[in-house]
C-alpha cells in the first residue's frame, strides 16, 4: 500500500520539521517589537522579500492542488496557474508601490490611511478575518492529505500536527520567522520540482504492461470502507492505488526513453492514457463510491474542457463560471491581505517593486513545472484516486522513497509558509485593527504583540477544525472561493482609495460590506456548495454559476461609486 509510513520519510520529515522549529525558535528574539512581530522590522532584503512572497503565494493549491487537477483533468488544471499568475500583473503594474506608503502593519491601515475612520478599520478586519479563514481551509486539508501518506496517521491528526507547528512559529517571532520559512520554502520548492521535471523527461514515457488487467477493473468503496474491485472483496494489501498509465504510445513502441520539454508534449498528444472517473451512489446500504477507468486519447487532456465543462459542452453558465473564477484569479491575488502586508516588510518603495518582480519569476517558473509534474503524476501509474491532492508525493515515491519523503518535506513547508501568512494577516487584524484602532484598547508595544500571539493561537485551532471538516474538496477549488472574497470586498476599495479622489470612507466601508456578503452568499448558494457541503442536489441551487467574481467585483466598485457620490456633501462638512 502506498498509505504506509516508512523509517526513511519519518526520519527526514521529523529533522525537517525539527529544523524548522528551532529556526523559528532562534529567530523569535529579533520580533518582540510590535514593529518587528508584525513587520520584520521592515528591513527584509528585497531579493528574500521576493523569493518569500513565493513562498507565501505558492499555497498548497499551487503545490497539492494545481497538479492533481492536472494529473485528473489533463489541461484544465493548468488554467488554475495562468490564473494565480496573472494576478500579479495586477499587484505589479498597480499595488506594489502606492501601497508601501500607506499604512504600518495590516491591510486596514492603507485603506483607512486618508480617513482615520473605526468603520472601515473594523469592516477591513473582518474581510481580513474572512478571507484568511477561507484561504486556511485548503491548507489544512493539504496538510491532511500529505501527511496520511508520509507517516500513516489519519488525516485529522495531519492537519493538527501542520496547525499545531505553525502556530508555534507564529506566536515565537511573528513575521521575522514567517518570512524566513517562506523564503526556505519557495526556494526548496523551485529548486527540488525543477530537478523532479528533469527526472521526468529523462525517464520519458512508457506503456504500463503489469497493470494492464489491473486498469480494466472497476473499484467500488463501500460505506463500511471495504474494498471490492469488480465486485469481489480485497485482501489488505491490494487496495484502490495506484492508478493513471498510458495504454499506447505512437508508433506501437512500449517506452520512449528521454524526451526533451516539447517533444514529451508531443509524444503525449498522440498517445492512448487510461485516466480514472468516480461515481457516487447512495442505497439502502449506504454511499459507494466507484471508481472506474475511462481511456481517452492524450490530445484531448491537453485542451481545455476536461474540468472546466463548460468550456467543452458551450453551455453559457459553464462559460460564465470559468470567466468568473479567471476573473477572481486575476484580481484576487493583488486584494489578499497575507500578500499585502509584505509590502510593509521592505524599506522602501523601490524595493516593493523590485521585490515583486522576483516573486513573479520564482512563481512563474513553479507554475511552468506544475504542467509536467501533473501529467506524469497521470501517466506513471502513481495516482491515488480518491484523492487528487497526493498526485505530486505519490509521483515523488514512484522514483524512490528518499525523493519521496524530501518532496513531502517540502510540501509541508508549503504549508507552513502560507498558513503562518495567514495568521499573521489574521492576528494583525484582531490585535491592531478591532481591539487597538476599533474597541479603542490603548496597547503598549508588548501587550499587542501579546494581544496579536493569543489571536494567532485562536485562528490555528480554528483552521484545524475546518480542514478536517472539508478534507473531501481540492485545495485548488478550495482556494478559488478565498480569491472570490477578496477580490469581490478588498479590490474595489483598494483600487479606488489609490487611484480616485472622491472616494470617501463611506463609499469604502459600503464597498468592503456588500463585496464581502455577496461573495459570501453567492458561494454558499451555489451549486458546488449544495453538492459537496450540504448534501443537496445541485440542481437546486439558487445561482446560476458557483463561482461569484462576474457579478460581486463590479458590484463592488458600483457601490463604492455610488455611495461615494452620494457622500461627496458628507464628506466635505
Amino acid at each position: 500500500m502506498l498509505h504506509e509510513a516508512s523509517v526513511t520519510a519519518v526520519i527526514i520529515f521529523a529533522a525537517f520539521v525539527a529544523s524548522v522549529v528551532g529556526f523559528s525558535f532562534w529567530l523569535g528574539r529579533r520580533g518582540q517589537s510590535a514593529t518587528g512581530y508584525y513587520a520584520a522590522h521592515g528591513q527584509v532584503p528585497w531579493f528574500v522579500n521576493g523569493i518569500a512572497f513565493a513562498g507565501d503565494y505558492l499555497s498548497a493549491a499551487s503545490f497539492l492542488g494545481i497538479c492533481g487537477l492536472i494529473a485528473f483533468n489533463g489541461y484544465d488544471g493548468f488554467l488554475y496557474s495562468i490564473g494565480f499568475l496573472a494576478g500579479w500583473i495586477v499587484a505589479l503594474f498597480v499595488i506594489a508601490e502606492p501601497i508601501k506608503s500607506l499604512g504600518k502593519f495590516t491591510f486596514a491601515d492603507a485603506l483607512d490611511a486618508r480617513f482615520n475612520s473605526r468603520g472601515i478599520k473594523l469592516v477591513v478586519a473582518i474581510s481580513t478575518l474572512v478571507v484568511s479563514i477561507f484561504y486556511l481551509i485548503p491548507q489544512m486539508v493539504g496538510a491532511g492529505d500529505l501527511i496520511t501518506p508520509l507517516l500513516g496517521l489519519p488525516h485529522a491528526w495531519g492537519v493538527i500536527l501542520v496547525g499545531a507547528t505553525v502556530t508555534w512559529i507564529v506566536v515565537t517571532a511573528g513575521m521575522v520567522s514567517t518570512t524566513w520559512v517562506q523564503f526556505i520554502k519557495g526556494s526548496l520548492l523551485v529548486v527540488v520540482c525543477g530537478v523532479l521535471v528533469v527526472m521526468i523527461l529523462g525517464r520519458g514515457l512508457a506503456v504500463n504492461t503489469e497493470q494492464a488487467d489491473l486498469a480494466e477493473q472497476v473499484r467500488t468503496v463501500t460505506p463500511d470502507g471495504d474494498v471490492l474491485i469488480d465486485g469481489q472483496p480485497q485482501t489488505a494489501d491490494h487496495d484502490l492505488r495506484p492508478v493513471g498509465s498510458i495504454s499506447e504510445l505512437p508508433g506501437g513502441k512500449a517506452r520512449t526513453g528521454p524526451l526533451g520539454p516539447l517533444s514529451y508534449l508531443a509524444t503525449l498528444e498522440d498517445a492512448k492514457v487510461v485516466t480514472w472517473s468516480k461515481r457516487v451512489e447512495t442505497d439502502e446500504a449506504g454511499t459507494h463510491t466507484t471508481y472506474y477507468p475511462v481511456e481517452r486519447r492524450g490530445g484531448d487532456l491537453l485542451v481545455p474542457g476536461g474540468y472546466f465543462k463548460g468550456l467543452g459542452d458551450g453551455t453559457l453558465a459553464g462559460k460564465l463560471n470559468f470567466a468568473s473564477l479567471m476573473l477572481a484569479l486575476f484580481c484576487g491575488t493583488a486584494s489578499l491581505p497575507h500578500i499585502l502586508i509584505r509590502y510593509y516588510t521592505v524599506k522602501d518603495k523601490a524595493s516593493a517593486r523590485k521585490s515583486t518582480v522576483v516573486g513573479i519569476a520564482a512563481i512563474g517558473g513553479f507554475y511552468v513545472l506544475t504542467l509536467y509534474l501533473g501529467l506524469s503524476a497521470m501517466t506513471s501509474n502513481c495516482l491515488d484516486p480518491t484523492t487528487s491532492n497526493m498526485a505530486a508525493p505519490l509521483l515523488a515515491k514512484s522514483f524512490n522513497e528518499t525523493l519521496f519523503a524530501v518532496i513531502s518535506a517540502i510540501a509541508f513547508t508549503t504549508v507552513l509558509g502560507t498558513v503562518s501568512g495567514l495568521i499573521m494577516a489574521g492576528s494583525g487584524a484582531v490585535a491592531h485593527d478591532l481591539l487597538e484602532n476599533v474597541c479603542g484598547w490603548e496597547l503598549d508595544d508588548h501587550e499587542k504583540v501579546r494581544c496579536g500571539k493569543v489571536a494567532a493561537v485562536v485562528l490555528g485551532l480554528i483552521a484545524m477544525v475546518l480542514g478536517i471538516l472539508f478534507r473531501n474538496f481540492n485545495v485548488s477549488f478550495l482556494v478559488g472561493w478565498a480569491f472570490n472574497i477578496a477580490a469581490s470586498a478588498n479590490l474595489p476599495a483598494l483600487v479606488m482609495v489609490l487611484f480616485w479622489p472622491k472616494t470617501t470612507k463611506q463609499g469604502v466601508i459600503a464597498a468592503v460590506t456588500v463585496g464581502m456578503v455577496a461573495s459570501l452568499g453567492w458561494i454558499l448558494l451555489s451549486a458546488d456548495t449544495f453538492e459537496k457541503v450540504y448534501g443537496i442536489a445541485g440542481e437546486t441551487s439558487l445561482v446560476p454559476f458557483s463561482q461569484p467574481g462576474l457579478v460581486t467585483i463590479p458590484l463592488g466598485f458600483i457601490t463604492l461609486v455610488a455611495v461615494s457620490l452620494m457622500t461627496q456633501r458628507r464628506a466635505v462638512a
